[in-house]
């Protein structure tokens, strides 16, 4: 009989994630019994007050581990017995594994990024990279740009103390790095000299449409990287794409850090082109039926 596996995924708003649908399907793949189970606090009535439970309950009911998304990526640490050296750098962990009696957190989304750039954005350019916005995804985007020795990287986001602060504590990580904080006033200057810019802000999501910054700024000879991947093209994206510059989309962070959370959970290599291919057609099935749900009620 195939081993039996149990993990699952604490946030809020998270009803509609296809983070369980791709680990099952690489479960499945590999001869795995696989389930993987949301934990919706909002749905459920719960809070993030309610983690430390929740963590426990899992643990003691069998769980192999869980991936752990907003609000509760930094309130989970306190709660752990370990963290690997980039989730404890990063002060975030959205992964955590339970062996041996013990709760061990991992960051698997600077990863994430980092696999997904490398494979899809080969041989671009990081002397100096403009990134926009400084939340979660944000510290761990700029973690994957320094790690890869980025000459300069300018943070740019509406909150100034924000940037501040993830610049000041990536720049005491990565010393050989140059790090500038700055405003949406300063985007247009520091494009003007980038080779590249990486967009982690929740802006082109469907529930937030457009762009976070005026996509005629752009230059053919820049990449653009996205982290939003629903809907995989962004409008910064299709705008870069119809200059001709490199784009990446979100998608490819989104499948990656879900496969080295695999790997975590299972001990596994997964196959990460395979579940890039299950996330095309789960994205592509989701738009299908909401086209067709939006001309019925026309």
């Amino acid at each position: 009989m195939a081993e039996s596996l149990v993990c699952g995924l604490i946030g809020t708003g998270i009803g509609r994630s296809l983070t369980p649908a791709m680990h099952e399907r690489e479960g499945a793949a590999q001869g795995l019994r696989y389930v993987y189970r949301i934990i919706d606090l909002d749905a459920r009535g719960l809070t993030v007050d309610d983690l430390p439970r929740l963590v426990d309950t899992a643990a003691d009911l069998g769980f192999r581990g869980l991936n752990i998304t907003h609000p509760c990526k930094q309130r989970v640490i306190p709660l752990l017995d370990d963290l690997s050296d980039d989730a404890a750098r990063l002060g975030a962990v959205n992964t955590v594994l339970f062996d041996g009696g013990k709760k061990i957190g991992h960051n698997t989304d600077w990863s994430g990024f980092g696999r997904s750039f490398d494979t899809g954005l080969t041989g671009a350019s990081i002397g100096s990279v403009v990134q926009v916005g400084a939340g979660g995804a944000g510290a761990a985007v700029a973690y994957a740009i320094a790690s890869r020795g980025a000459g300069q990287l300018t943070v740019i986001d509406a909150d100034i103390s924000r940037a501040s602060e993830l610049t000041a504590s990536m720049a005491s990580l990565f010393p050989d790095v140059e790090f500038v904080a700055g405003t949406p006033a300063e985007i247009e200057r520091s494009l003007g000299v980038a080779d590249g810019v990486v967009h982690a802000t929740p802006i082109g999501m469907a529930a937030h449409p457009g762009t976070a910054f005026d996509p005629a700024l752009l230059r053919t000879s820049m990449w653009v990287a996205e982290v939003v991947y629903r809907p995989a093209q962004t409008e910064l994206l299709t705008a870069a794409a119809a200059l001709g510059a490199r784009t990446l989309s979100g998608t490819g962070m989104a499948v990656h850090q879900a496969a080295d959370a695999f790997e975590i959970f299972t001990g596994l290599p997964a196959n990460a082109d395979r579940m890039i291919t299950h996330m095309q057609e789960l994205i592509a099935f989701e738009d299908t039926v909401a086209s067709t749900l939006a001309g019925a009620s026309s």
